[in-house]
């Protein structure tokens, strides 16, 4: 696997917590960490990249800590994939490029969903 030079900064996240607005108590919490490369992150990574509002529920989420189910109605079935994003109440499987795309991702994603409950414009 080729060496990924944006990880040292997603790495440098890890523990951080870091307030978006003081005056809403939203805030993003990052845990990301290396783990031994297997068929569930094949990147060596176990990260959770998270979005709280103001009681501390969970806005968005990019993250790889169980597997993603794939569909709907009876039919659906838990997928192989394992990078997923949770966007408010719906949970969609992440394509896991780098480092530095999962950061981009993340933070347009926070925007976004800030932007609709009128927290930023």
């Amino acid at each position: 696997m080729e060496r990924d030079p944006s990880l040292d900064a997603l790495l440098g996240l890890d523990g951080q917590v870091f307030v978006i607005n003081p005056e809403t108590g939203h805030w993003v919490r990052f845990v990301v960490r290396r783990v031994p490369a297997t068929d569930s992150k094949p990147h060596g990574l176990d990260y959770s990249l998270t979005l709280h509002g103001p009681h501390g529920e969970r806005l968005v989420g990019f993250d790889n800590a169980h597997a993603v189910r794939k569909g709907s109605g009876p039919g659906r079935r838990t997928g192989a994939a394992f990078d997923h994003k949770h966007r408010l109440r719906t949970v969609r499987p992440y394509d896991y490029r780098d480092a530095a795309a999962l950061l981009e991702d993340f933070w347009a994603e926070v925007d976004a969903v800030l932007r609709e409950k009128g927290v930023i414009r």
